[in-house]
């Protein structure tokens, strides 16, 4: 997957890992960035739904990509491994999934997801083979049933799932590069050993409150390119379009087993370690742990 903060193309293999965190050409350039899947239709494609009123429970969605032509698209080019990625979160940003939905020859994709009744809103993240740049597409889904919304977890900068633990440290700024660290940690020792996913160590989404504006990015390099560690960080590098509160999920795949740790942050008008750092950047001292969606 490319990185969605400006839609650019990156070549995540070729980056350094935590040499140069703020320097990498395609990091400079994100002055310009806006988020994705706010849109079904982008540069001629539209996200098609067969049915985008679902029942409640674990359910098959199946979908297309409609190209410039009214045809499903059947050629794509693959981003970290994957020719779609797929994330299907609530409008209240509860029961984030990231799963890898599977095409027949017809264009026609599908995926079985977790669903319980509310407003959902799915992301297809995709690179057809006839356009130049990824695409993340979004569109609506109503799940029947009482709707029970919960309320936006707390800014806090730790995240535990089950024996694990997750800090986030860094913050967010608008129209900024920032760089994000995240620590893993089990039972109080750090990992060292966790396990490429998808290319990657980790994957980062963030989604603006208010309208799930996405933004996907990547991790400062790559398993096997000889400078990067297998944990405990893992380094991103960062921006937010605009000024606000963002839900982060992290997917990080360790024994066998992807987990997502999740956080909810406030973009900072200062970079860390300024004297005037804002109040609202993430705190290590919360005790609010949010939800955690395991897959």
């Amino acid at each position: 997957m490319t990185n969605h903060l400006g839609h650019e193309r990156t070549d995540h293999g070729a980056h350094g890992a935590h040499g140069a965190h703020g320097t990498h050409g395609a990091h400079g350039a994100h002055g310009g960035a806006r988020p994705g899947g706010l849109s079904v239709s982008e540069s001629g494609y539209t996200l098609e739904l067969d049915s985008a009123i679902l029942t409640a429970g674990a359910q098959q969605v199946t979908f297309r990509v409609i190209g410039p032509d009214g045809r499903a698209v059947t050629e794509f080019r693959p981003e970290h491994e994957k020719e779609l990625h797929f994330i299907a979160v609530r409008r209240d940003t509860a029961g984030f999934q990231h799963v890898h939905p599977v095409r027949d020859e017809k264009g026609t994709w599908s995926v079985e997801l977790a669903l319980e009744p509310g407003d959902w809103r799915f992301f297809a993240d995709v690179h057809p083979a006839a356009h130049d740049e990824t695409l993340t597409l979004g569109i609506d889904a109503a799940v029947a049933g009482a709707y029970d919304p919960k309320p936006l977890p707390e800014v806090t900068g730790i995240a535990r799932v089950g024996a694990y633990t997750v800090a986030l440290d860094g913050v967010l700024l608008p129209g900024e590069a920032s760089r994000l660290t995240l620590t893993v940690s089990r039972d109080g020792r750090p990992v060292t050993d966790l396990q490429p996913y998808l290319a990657a160590y980790g994957h980062l989404v963030a989604l603006r409150v208010g309208d799930l504006g996405y933004l996907h990015v990547h991790p400062e390099g790559a398993p096997g390119d000889g400078v990067t560690a297998p944990g405990p960080e893992i380094v991103f590098m960062a921006v937010a379009p605009t000024a606000g509160t963002y839900r982060l999920y992290l997917d990080f795949q360790h024994d066998g087993v992807v987990r997502t740790a999740e956080f909810t942050v406030r973009t900072s008008t200062t970079a860390p370690g300024s004297h005037s750092e804002s109040h609202a950047a993430p705190g290590h001292g919360s005790h609010h742990h949010g939800h955690h969606a395991h897959h």
